[in-house]
């Protein structure tokens, strides 16, 4: 079974940036399409973003497309997600989750999850 650790996360001021990886633990991580996501306090876990399983297709929710950047490294079984110019409504507990098949944004297609790293920004 597919595991998933995310690290990366912490505390930064208002116009920081972050850098999130999502480590897998099993080398068929390169067959797996992954995604972000995020849940703030008594909030619905969000789409934050998608990758295909070659990297060739991401797509970002409009709220961050213009400030963060979804990629991986498969020789690395990573997937790593850079923030710039955070915002205190980026504050939340961002997951990483795996799903066999093609990217989506919908949350119920992924049947693999990561613990989540806490990511807060000061204002």
């Amino acid at each position: 079974q597919e595991q998933l650790v995310e690290s990366g996360g912490g505390l930064v001021q208002v116009g920081g940036s972050l850098r999130l990886a999502c480590i897998a633990s099993d080398r068929t991580f390169t067959n797996y399409a992954m995604g972000w996501f995020r849940q703030g306090a008594e909030m619905e876990r969000e789409f934050v973003g998608t990758i295909s399983w070659d990297g060739e297709y991401s797509l970002l929710a409009e709220s961050v497309k213009d400030r963060f950047t979804i990629s991986r490294d498969n020789a690395k079984n990573t997937m790593f997600l850079q923030m710039n110019s955070l915002q205190p409504d980026d504050t939340g507990l961002y997951f990483c989750a795996a799903r066999q098949g093609l990217a989506t944004r919908v949350t119920s297609q992924y049947n693999i999850w990561g613990q989540g790293t806490q990511v807060t920004v000061s204002s």
